[in-house]
């Protein structure tokens, strides 16, 4: 763009032209702003409403709104100094400046005027008041030493022995970690997603030179210990009466063949909070090899409840007579999936047909907006009185438009799919408790994502045992609005200190109490 000026600066006085191109520069800045802006909402707007191919996914989809955003802080950044010379009052910031936790130590620093001595020269002023302004200040992750002195006495007069405190104990004996630093290590790998290598090189430019290996050692012990609080945590969400499941990839180092093959995490998990359940929301992971439906068998054994699941066939022999490990379980289908097939057809082709679907399952999930937080009997009486009679007319609809398109054709599949699961999907209208969708424990498997996305894989089976493992722990503690630092690190130490197994309850995300 040309910054040329649109007007002719010889019929301007000389003494004012200098006011005249610092507004047309201070124009054409705005220009370019404008244009910058311009772009990246024009990019925004086509990766949210464009067509599915061009569509970002939830984590670019973040990243694009970080751009908007920095770049508009930018933008009035700039046009504040611009106008600082002509409008001294600085305006107010229009952005959230967030909230500050009173739980925060404070560091007052208490500015004084150069002079406390009246101009009139009536003596010393008093000081009748204070402004006081609060600023979030950020100070790096902080590096430090822990030297533990124990010393020895012994009696000048006898010879009866020497005495010493004894040494307390540390969950790797000998080994340089605190159980603090072990703790950071696991957040930050499996919590913010950091990749031990990308750990080990943070901590050499801070002068500490530890090798990745050395980390996952740490890691391993660490998830050794851990594991009875995580078997525990599973054996307290299958006294549930109704569970989620779903599972996702976990890509796994094959050192045979010397490339990755695919795992997979598969998620249990509790949430009665939109219904007001008096039980703590809770998440496990539990590693498997392969997709197998047995996998969902054995994890599962000693449930007999309801279990919220997509509409994976692996599934199936859950519901059998001949189920291993407990009673037939009933499922509840996900009305979510069932919309998600008919939203692919839809942005294909623009079909009718699956409009009409998506309307209509639209109405369903209108009513459970304005029923959530309701407690079961509530929301199974509005559910009989509105729902029913809205899910029987979308059945009626659905064998309507099977009989007429062909079941070869990719609408025809997505209709075949809902038509296999219709018993699941009217699970939740005999059920308060039970969810239209499997979105929560959805949610709870986002982060594994990430992890996946930044770390490419497990190096080995084990690997992803721990992950599995820690990762419970963790999204546990996040869901239960529990600091996953805090907790581990409190954790950990009281597993090195000989923590009771008979008072393992104790050790449960849930039931951490944060010291003042």
């Amino acid at each position: 763009m040309s910054t040329a000026p649109s007007i002719d600066l010889s019929v301007i006085p000389e003494s004012q032209r200098a006011a005249v191109l610092a507004v047309l520069r201070e124009r054409d800045a705005l220009r370019e702003t404008n244009r910058r802006l311009e772009h990246l909402i024009a990019e925004l707007n086509q990766a949210v409403h464009g067509k599915r191919s061009e569509k970002l996914n939830d984590d670019a989809r973040q990243l694009a709104f970080e751009d908007l955003e920095t770049a508009v802080a930018e933008a009035e950044t700039r046009q504040d100094a611009e106008a600082a010379p002509r409008t001294p009052p600085r305006r107010a910031a229009r952005r959230n400046r967030g909230h500050l936790p009173e739980s925060l130590p404070r560091v007052e620093r208490v500015i004084e005027p150069d002079s406390l001595l009246c101009p009139c020269g009536c003596g010393e002023m008093h000081r009748i008041g204070e402004d006081r302004t609060e600023r979030l200040d950020i100070v790096p992750a902080q590096l430090r030493v822990i030297v533990t002195v124990r010393p020895k006495y012994a009696c000048r007069r006898c010879a009866e022995g020497v005495t010493q405190a004894p040494a307390p104990a540390h969950l790797i004996e000998g080994g340089l970690p605190t159980e603090g630093a072990l703790a950071h290590v696991l957040v930050s790998k499996y919590a913010d997603h950091l990749p031990l290598y990308r750990q080990s090189q943070i901590l050499a430019r801070a002068g500490i030179e530890l090798h990745r290996s050395t980390l996952a050692d740490w890691v391993g012990t660490a998830a050794f210990h851990l594991g009875p609080v995580v078997d525990r945590l599973t054996e307290h969400l299958k006294t549930s009466s109704k569970l989620f499941m779903d599972e996702t990839t976990a890509p796994v180092l094959d050192p045979g063949r010397g490339r990755t093959k695919t795992g997979y995490l598969w998620a249990l998990a509790r949430d009665d909070r939109s219904w007001g359940g008096g039980d703590p929301p809770g998440v496990v992971f539990t590693y498997a090899p392969d997709r197998a439906g047995e996998n969902a068998e054995r994890i599962l054994q000693g449930f007999d409840g309801i279990l919220q699941l997509d509409g994976y066939t692996g599934y199936n022999r859950l519901t059998r007579p001949s189920r291993t490990g407990g009673a037939p379980i009933t499922v509840a289908h996900c009305w979510a999936h069932a919309r998600r097939k008919l939203k692919e057809i839809f942005d294909r082709d623009g079909s009718e047909i699956a409009a009409e679907g998506l309307r209509r399952i639209a109405e369903l999930y209108r009513i459970e907006a304005e029923i959530r937080g309701m407690d079961p009997g509530q929301r199974l009486s509005a559910r009989q009185a509105r729902t029913a009679p809205l899910v029987a007319a979308f059945g009626e609809w659905l064998q309507a438009q099977c009989r007429r398109v062909s079941m070869k054709s990719r609408l025809g599949e997505k209709l075949t799919y809902i038509h296999r699961h219709w018993d699941g999907l009217q699970t939740f209208l005999r059920d308060g408790r039970v969810e239209i969708d499997s979105n929560n424990v959805e949610n709870l498997i986002r982060p594994i994502a990430l992890s996946r996305k930044n770390a490419l894989f497990a190096g080995h089976d084990e690997g992803g045992r721990s992950w599995a493992r820690i990762a419970s722990l963790i999204a546990t503690a996040k869901i239960n609005d529990i600091e996953p630092f805090a907790y581990l690190k409190a954790t950990l130490e009281a597993v090195a200190a000989g923590h009771p197994q008979a008072r393992i309850d104790d050790l449960l995300p849930w039931n951490f109490k944060p010291s003042s």
